[in-house]
């Protein structure tokens, strides 16, 4: 109890806190861009509920990795060699969940850019488009629980690396998802009213993806470069909303409209 007194009343520990807290949502952000995208192609009833069962399932591997720190420090040590590469665990689970996003990115927009004769009705109700909706619940939770383990070790990694104060590291990481959990409802919310977003997100997951295998062959990207770029662009295709939003009520009214 001593123990977390001295460190609650040390600012070099709050200043750790906080680095790691914003670290930790940095990170956590990819997990839930995945998590809105898998959702919204659930039914209407089911998507809050899938969304906190995912978002909690994170929470839980995380805490659940804290607690056994030192396996998971154990798994940096290579276990394999190939050609001119040594791999340890967590280079083979970030190169599997890195190839399973690029996989499931590069799905996801090849079925959002076909076209559909359906899409004006579909777009009209709030329930996906007709071929949209085919994922079931177990799928869409099985799916987020493999990249909830991926970014969970990329997470506690991270953590480890910043800090060896076990406490600061559990504050951050609850208060990290808890904040992912907040913001899951909105920005589901905001990628199913404007589907060019959609496509914007799965070229993120695409690219942390590709990071994700390269960091698994120890070529390690500065991520600090890639949040900045996918920054931009969030920037630019806002500006783009905001566009078509001036346009839409400048429009006049269309003669079918119902007087």
């Amino acid at each position: 109890m001593n123990a977390l007194i001295d460190l609650a009343a040390s600012p070099a520990a709050w200043a750790a806190l906080l680095t790691l807290i914003v670290m930790e949502v940095v990170l956590g952000i990819d997990n839930l861009i995945f998590i809105s995208i898998l959702t919204n192609k659930l039914p209407e009833t089911h998507r809050a509920r899938t969304r906190t069962i995912g978002i909690a399932l994170a929470l839980v591997l995380r805490l659940a990795l804290l607690s056994t720190i030192a396996f998971l420090v154990s798994l940096t040590r290579p276990v394999l060699s190939l050609a001119a590469f040594d791999f340890s665990w967590r280079d083979i689970i970030l190169i599997a969940g890195g190839v399973f996003l690029i996989w499931k990115s590069t799905r996801e927009i090849h079925e959002n850019m076909a076209v559909d004769d359906d899409d004006a009705s579909a777009h009209a109700t709030d329930e996906p488009k007709p071929g949209a909706a085919t994922l079931g619940f177990a799928s869409a939770i099985a799916q987020i629980l493999v990249l909830d383990m991926v970014f969970s070790i990329d997470s506690i990694l991270t953590a480890v690396g910043m800090t060896d104060q076990l406490p600061i590291m559990i504050v951050a990481v609850v208060v990290a998802v808890i904040l992912m959990m907040v913001a899951s409802g909105p920005l589901a919310a905001f990628i199913h009213r404007n589907p060019s977003v959609v496509i914007l997100a799965l070229a993120f997951l695409l690219v942390i993806g590709v990071m994700l295998v390269a960091d698994g062959f120890g070529m390690h990207l500065p991520r600090g470069y890639i949040y900045a770029a996918m920054g931009f662009s969030a920037f630019v295709e806002s500006l783009n909303l905001l566009k078509s939003k001036r346009r839409r009520l400048r429009a006049p009214p269309s003669s079918h409209d119902p007087q």
